[in-house]
């Protein structure tokens, strides 16, 4: 089956009550969010609307993610899984998912798991949600909002210090250090694209495009 194939509505296999299983993802962050269930009419209406909506199992109803709380999901892309009974919903995150008020309803980690299991991705992804924020509100002890501040020379400058010292960790053998300095030059690099107005995603569709060689360069 080619991986690229596009997949209609009626190509999915929903189960006897007419649901299929949702994941959904932060498209920034790469962290899953949660997991919920979709009939035909709240997957039309999501694409309809760019929001999901999903299917209450308990209500017996449809439901627009937060409607109420205000904590919204913007759709960016639906994935279909390759026995096309479950999809991969990445949005835009706003606000939080759960209805706890965490970031995710994945928030607990289960006792003799794996603590540190975030992917690199992961944690890029999160390292921008919390620089945007920081963008956004500009605390006065941060030094994020400093750099913003003082402008795109001085995140240029760090960003140019930051790969020397990349260089020299590397002519040194040292792990540790270069694992240090690479995680600075990373962070420094995400300030330059929130500065710029760059999104990650669009790092990543061109990784992606590089990677498969089949997504053509936009523009």
């Amino acid at each position: 089956m080619n991986a690229d194939l596009s997949i209609r509505i009626e190509d999915l296999k929903f189960d006897e009550r007419g649901l299929i299983p949702t994941v959904v993802q932060d498209s920034r962050t790469g962290c899953v969010l949660m997991v919920a269930y979709m009939n035909k009419e709240s997957l039309e209406k999501t694409l309809e609307t760019g929001e999901t909506h999903f299917w209450s199992r308990q209500r017996g109803a449809l439901w627009h993610k937060g409607q109420t709380s205000g904590n919204r999901q913007r759709l960016e892309s639906i994935s279909v899984d390759c026995d096309f009974d479950t999809l991969l919903v990445r949005v835009e995150q706003i606000g939080s998912a759960c209805h706890t008020g965490s970031y995710s309803c994945f928030a607990s980690t289960l006792e003799g798991s794996a603590v540190n299991s975030r992917s690199l991705g992961e944690e890029l992804g999160m390292l921008s949600r919390v620089i945007a924020q920081r963008k956004k509100d500009m605390p006065e002890e941060s030094y994020t909002a400093r750099l913003f501040l003082s402008g795109l020379d001085r995140i240029l400058k760090k960003i140019g210090e930051e790969s020397g010292e990349v260089i020299i960790a590397a002519k040194n053998h040292k792990k540790d250090e270069i694992a240090w300095e690479v995680a600075d030059l990373l962070y420094h690099t995400l300030v330059l694209l929130e500065h710029e107005g760059v999104p990650p995603a669009d790092v990543a569709y061109e990784l992606r495009r590089r990677s498969t060689k089949k997504i053509p360069r936009p523009g």
